[in-house]
């Protein structure tokens, strides 16, 4: 974790203090003790995603709001549901259906109700389209998507998980578990939500049992341990999920994201806006990360 991710969770508290509707009078109280808990964190030995679930919970304590972005997460599959028809016919008719689902998928990342809540979805599938991969393994992900006889997606965002569903019924894969989290977190999907948008018709739906925004292996629940030891293939989807996974050695594992912070970015070697196509752990036979 950078010191600029505890610069970003500062400046998040305004807006989740309004998600979560902590009374006027108490927030100079609940601001006081987040910001003692921020300031004792160890950055050498923290997730950043885990320290937001902590954050969260701390507020939950003080609200009487379950689900926060309950509004935001039907509205962003309601706008991809509206849309899907038109994406699906766009990856049929393209010359690399892979391809296109795949672009599309990592586009939906965009749409994010986390700290930097604005996001231009139709820009960004533009520029998706017609943009290379800061980062691109996309080949070897389909090579292994075709080889593999078990797929683990793990599940980001509402909305984008629209096209996430594109993408799977894409690949048309016979034996695919579709993670998600255990409890409302930001917009991260849940088993409710999945289900609204039709996953469980392209794939087995399974919640992590964690509650963080994100996949962090030391919080993941002994059934989801199980699967994601024994899949051939993961799909990590998200910049959440990459924070939880980055530091994972495990040529089995595949991150698809936009980059939209600095830190990422450095980490990547990509530009903020860019995206990456990445593989864990590529093996000699391979070629390096572009």
């Amino acid at each position: 974790m950078n010191y600029e991710c505890l610069i970003c969770q500062v400046k998040a508290l305004q807006h989740r203090l309004q998600k979560y509707q902590i009374p006027e009078e108490k927030r100079d109280h609940v601001v006081s003790k987040l910001l003692k808990e921020i300031a004792e964190i160890d950055l050498e030995n923290s997730y950043s995603p885990e320290i937001t679930r902590n954050l969260l919970a701390r507020l939950r304590e003080y609200s009487t709001v379950k689900d926060p972005y309950q509004k935001e997460k039907q509205e962003g599959n309601r706008l991809m549901i509206e849309r899907y028809d038109e994406f699906r016919e766009m990856v049929r008719h393209s010359e690399n259906p892979f391809d296109t689902a795949l672009r599309l998928a990592i586009a939906g990342n965009i749409i994010d109700f986390g700290p930097t809540n604005r996001f231009d979805v139709e820009g960004t599938i533009e520029k998706v389209l017609n943009s290379a991969f800061a980062i691109d393994h996309s080949q070897q992900l389909q090579n292994e998507t075709e080889k593999a006889k078990t797929i683990l997606y793990l599940g980001d965002n509402c909305g984008e998980m629209v096209l996430d569903k594109l993408f799977l019924e894409t690949i048309n894969h016979p034996n695919v578990w579709f993670a998600v989290r255990e409890k409302p977190v930001l917009n991260d999907a849940t088993e409710k939500e999945a289900r609204e948008v039709g996953m469980h018709h392209v794939a087995k739906i399974i919640s992590n049992g964690d509650d963080a925004p994100s996949t962090l292996l030391h919080r993941v629940s002994p059934k989801f341990k199980e699967i994601y030891q024994t899949a051939d293939l993961i799909i990590s989807k998200g910049m959440g999920n990459y924070e939880g996974l980055m530091f994972e050695s495990d040529p089995r594992l595949f991150f698809l994201l936009m980059i939209k912070c600095p830190v990422i970015g450095r980490k990547n070697g990509a530009k903020k806006g860019e995206f990456v196509v990445k593989r864990s752990v590529v093996s000699s036979t391979l070629s390096a990360p572009s």
